[in-house]
């Protein structure tokens, strides 16, 4: 590590007066990523599919429930935000109100360490959304067929990276507009599917689904009947409880509308707390509603006994199935139109919801590499910034090693059972900044009262602490349910220990670093009791 002497100033505690990055965004961008974040067409349909192994569960109004009780998170992140605008989010939140080591083994796990994991995972989710589908319709079979074997899934996760590390090392202004073409596109793309839903009977998708499976997988007759029997779920009718525990499934596609929470160091007007709710919280409300819509219409025309076969018949493996790849109501939607240049373009318009999403795998974590770095945690070259603010050294510490565990995950035996827990690493690190935020008023007064949101309260607590307590609540329900009950998928014992030698390794990491910096006559202590400048 690299450093002088520290000297007593709180400016000359980081590795530099200010941090390089620049305002690049607006707040409509902010809007824009959180949508992509909690992304209703790549993680919400993947995430619905699963829905099947709850069947009594009421897939609708646990999106509803999950969507407003999530808007305690908003405005526990909006005021966080609005507290103190810092690139690093969760991780400068943390380390300067329940402590630096804390701070950075939450943050590192879940922003740095597990977001090398979710690029194979990604990787996954462009194969069986975009490119099979598009490879089926074309006629490429040989093509299909590869990209649902492991060779496919790693290189996919090597364009994956690629095209994220590509993204962010443009510039938050050039991002932004990449965003905004992908976000309109993939509206476009989605209002088309809907209207297809909406003026098509459940007759018009049976005749299409049977000629369509036929032409392009092959399976012959009534392929809508086989899908029903094949997958076949038994339910006697919703009911709560079980709706209720959906909910912890449902959120591994809404919990990230505060994603680019580390990012609003480089977002204009990020002290406005009404608009960090509009961001943050408006994204999750269009998204649920829109959500709710859509299934509506699966049901009307898809048939809702069809949509859970469908999804079952692919989860379980069943010998029966009238297809054999993953069920993509985007490609079922396309199968309403008579022709296949017709539906290369609506799978490709609502492929633009990837490629938009893409870049978060790596861009919101880079800045909390780089905050570490800033900290003097990391080494002086890991906070190094281009003159268009990109921190790129940060960024190459998401990229490098993202690619040999891709390659695990690929080809490894068991590798990919070891990211099972990639969601509830993620949300523990979100529990630690629920407690920093609900403690915040007391621990950090002076910086609590000049702040825009010491005003508003509810019934006398400070609605910081009244939205981040319920947020809290609402997390440790979730990961309660995630390690006990087997549903989830979660519950793996290789996975938690694979987890808990992460985390190890960044509590040796900090440990580390604060003996060599204790040896060059730095307290990383009163770094971390510093806030940094933008």
């Amino acid at each position: 590590m690299a450093g002088s002497k520290a000297g007593l100033e709180s400016g000359d505690l980081f590795q530099r007066r200010a941090t390089g990055l620049l305002k690049g965004w607006s707040v409509r961008d902010a809007f824009v990523y959180s949508a992509f974040s909690i992304n209703l067409i790549t993680l919400g349909l993947f995430i619905f599919s699963l829905a099947p192994f709850i069947p009594e569960g009421s897939l609708i109004l646990a999106i509803v429930l999950a969507g407003l009780y999530l808007v305690f998170q908003a405005v526990t992140y909006a005021s966080l935000i609005a507290v103190m605008p810092r690139a690093g989010g969760d991780y400068v939140w943390v380390s300067r109100v329940l402590g630096g080591g804390l701070g950075f083994v939450l943050a590192v796990m879940g922003y740095w360490f597990i977001q090398w994991h979710w690029v194979p995972i990604y990787a996954n989710i462009l194969n069986v959304q975009v490119i099979v589908p598009l490879a089926s319709i074309v006629g490429v079979g040989d093509a299909a067929a590869f990209f649902g074997g492991p060779s496919g899934l790693f290189i996919s996760s090597l364009a994956v990276a690629g095209l994220a590390a590509l993204y962010v090392s443009l510039g938050m202004r050039a991002y932004a507009r990449i965003q905004k073409f992908c976000f309109y596109g993939g509206v476009v793309g989605l209002a088309i599917m809907l209207a297809l839903l909406a003026f098509n009977s459940n007759a018009d998708f049976v005749s299409a689904f049977n000629s369509q499976a036929g032409e392009l997988y092959g399976a012959g007759g009534d392929a809508y009947g086989k899908t029903l029997e094949a997958g076949s779920v038994q339910s006697d009718g919703p009911a709560l409880g079980p709706t209720l525990l959906l909910i912890p499934m449902i959120v591994f596609f809404n919990l990230w509308s505060n994603w680019g929470a580390t990012l609003y160091g480089e977002v204009r007007g990020a002290s406005d707390f009404r608009r960090n709710i509009y961001a943050m919280g408006g994204a999750l409300i269009v998204t649920s509603a829109v959500a709710v819509v859509m299934l509506l219409l699966f049901a009307k025309t898809f048939g809702w006994d069809f949509y859970y076969a469908a999804s079952n018949a692919y989860w379980s493996g069943a010998d029966n199935a009238a297809t054999a790849s993953w069920p993509y109501p985007g490609l079922f939607a396309a199968f309403l139109l008579d022709s296949p240049v017709l539906q290369v373009l609506l799978v490709g318009l609502l492929s633009l919801w990837f490629f938009g999403w893409v870049g978060t795998v790596f861009l919101s974590g880079s800045r909390v590499v780089f905050a570490a770095a800033f900290d003097r945690i990391l080494p002086e070259w890991a906070s190094r910034t281009t003159r268009g603010g990109v921190p790129w050294a940060a960024l190459l510490l998401m990229l490098i090693p993202s690619i040999p565990i891709s390659y695990l995950y690929a080809f490894g035996d068991n590798f990919a059972t070891y990211t099972l827990d990639a969601t509830l690493v993620i949300a523990i690190t979100f529990l630690g900044s629920a407690v920093a935020a609900a403690i915040l008023p007391w621990r950090m007064p002076e910086v609590y009262e000049g702040s825009p949101i010491a005003r508003y309260k509810i019934f006398g607590i400070p609605l910081i602490t009244f939205c981040a307590t319920a947020f809290a609540v609402f997390l440790v329900f979730c990961l309660y349910q995630w390690v006990v009950r087997d549903v989830y998928a979660v519950n793996n014992p290789a996975s938690a220990v694979y987890m808990l030698s992460l985390y190890v390794l960044a509590v040796l990491i900090y440990v580390v670093a604060r003996v060599v910096r204790r040896t060059q006559g730095i307290d990383l202590g009163a770094v971390q009791r510093e806030i940094p400048e933008d």
